[in-house]
């Protein structure tokens, strides 16, 4: 019977210690640095590197074009057994059957000419027939090698612009991949600091409602004694009502933003997420525009779409003048040859010659081209025009956003000295209104006051802490280490 009880006892001992475990567990203690390492596994860090994943097989396609293009075309087999209609020597006509079957192969090797923007290509073929009845025989047809060539004379050059641009357009995935990334610990920087205001709205509104409560229990003594009015008590009462909705609507708050922070950095709902107010960023480091603004050129995916949309708007204008006066020449020439055995047909190419050359010349289109021109031409202007506002808008952007985190130290020190005091007044306030030195208005306002100056507190270290990624996601800067922000693009397209 004791060996039964002292194993019930270890039983429910090893239950505890579990349960404890597992509260432990999903208590998570994490820094602002944590979550933002976090979110690099995000939803939004997923589809920003599945863009990136897009652009770079674009990118690819653009390489491929470069190299030598291998084609095989065939027919095996081809079988017809039917009548055809045959004209005899006298005029008249017959029909006479046909019954045979035919083989044919095809292998080119084509290559465009990024100079000059032609086409060049090398061909051989190999045809079989095999002719039945009683007639039955077989045939060998081929042409063992053909080079032809396409070229554009004075026309539109497609592989030239897309050397051009193609690389422009992979260095602004690039670009707008990292840009990203920082926009993806910008926001883990908003929801850690929702959840910390949150939780400081909580922890505030649990205290209030405590210390009112003690409070009131206090007033209703002394109002026994006279020493408080019946508009004081009830003041409190009101008060004390108030703190308890005020909690109500923190701990709403609390559980919104616990779960916003914890699906955006994929913990599942038995986590409780528990933020820290994070220490200073840097030593007071302030920024100096004309510095950030030549990051921001040389990094940011801007520059690269400026670039970009200039070659676009210059190819496309290119394009219209060419097709006006595209005159294309084509030529090719090769051996061919036919015999009863296939060796035969390579043996003997010297009267087998094929040679084509040809021009295909616009005479006429009616004005059609000279519009397209000046559509193209008036289209160039308007990207000059629009690209000359956006370069005015970013320089503006960023000489803003340095000044807001150059001024951020400041407000900070400001708001932390105003929290420091705003709590030692609230402190003392409670203490004199216990000895009956105040009333219940003055103490209501002390405590409006700490709670503004601790809720401002926290706006303030976010804001510091968000400019400071917002100037990152446009210089892809990293200005703590001094660096260049760096990402693992390999890994990405594996």
């Amino acid at each position: 019977m004791y060996k039964h009880i002292i194993t019930v006892h270890l039983v429910t001992v090893c239950f505890i210690l579990i349960s404890l475990s597992l509260k432990a567990q999903d208590t998570l203690v994490i820094s602002l640095e944590q979550a933002i390492e976090q979110s690099e596994y995000s939803v939004d860090a997923l589809v920003a590197k599945n863009q990136f994943r897009a652009g770079y097989w674009e990118y690819r396609t653009y390489r491929a074009e470069l190299l030598p293009e291998v084609m095989l075309n065939g027919t095996i087999p081809y079988y017809s057994k039917s009548y055809n209609e045959f004209q005899n020597s006298d005029g008249t006509y017959g029909f006479v059957s046909n019954d045979y079957s035919r083989i044919n192969g095809n292998l080119s090797i084509n290559q465009n000419i990024p100079l000059t923007g032609g086409k060049l290509s090398l061909e051989t073929s190999l045809q079989r027939l095999d002719q039945y009845g009683d007639k039955s025989s077989t045939r060998y047809m081929g042409i063992p090698v053909q080079i032809s060539l396409e070229q554009p004379i004075a026309g539109f050059n497609r592989v030239k612009w897309l050397k051009k641009i193609e690389p422009i357009k992979y260095d602004e995935a690039k670009a707008m991949l990292t840009s990203q990334l920082e926009e993806v610990r910008l926001f883990a920087v908003q929801y850690y600091f929702n959840l910390l205001l949150a939780q400081a709205n909580l922890g505030i509104a649990k205290q209030n409602y405590e210390n009112t409560g003690k409070l009131y229990k206090v007033a209703e003594a002394r109002r026994k004694i006279g020493q408080i009015s019946e508009s004081d008590l009830l003041q409190l009462k009101i008060s004390l009502l108030k703190s308890e909705s005020y909690m109500s609507d923190a701990q709403t708050s609390f559980n919104s933003s616990m779960f916003q922070l914890r699906s955006f950095l994929g913990y599942n709902e038995s986590v409780i997420l528990k933020p820290l107010l994070p220490g200073s960023l840097m030593n007071k480091m302030q920024l100096d525009y004309s510095n950030v603004l030549s990051l921001a050129l040389e990094n940011n995916q801007f520059t690269h779409n400026i670039q970009r949309r200039l070659f676009e708007a210059s190819r496309d204008l290119s394009q219209a003048k060419a097709e006006r006066r595209n005159i294309n020449l084509f030529a090719s020439f090769g051996w061919s040859g036919q015999e009863n055995e296939v060796l035969d047909i390579y043996g003997n190419l010297r009267d087998n010659r094929l040679v084509n050359i040809g021009l295909r010349i616009p005479i006429l289109d009616w004005g059609k081209g000279k519009g397209k021109v000046k559509l193209a031409e008036s289209n160039r202007e308007l990207v000059d025009s629009k690209i000359k506002k956006e370069q005015l808008e970013f320089n503006q952007n960023i000489f803003l956003q340095v000044e807001n985190f150059n001024k951020q130290f400041k407000q900070l020190s400001i708001a932390s000295e105003t929290d420091h005091i705003a709590q030692t007044r609230y402190n003392t306030s409670i203490e004199s209104f216990m000895l009956g030195k105040i009333d219940v208005l003055n103490l209501n306002d002390a405590q409006v006051s700490k709670d503004e100056a601790r809720r401002n507190y926290i706006e303030q270290t976010y804001l510091l802490w968000a400019y400071y990624y917002q100037i990152r996601s446009i210089t892809l800067y990293d200005f703590i280490k001094g660096e260049k922000l760096a990402t693992a693009y390999d890994n990405i397209v594996k």
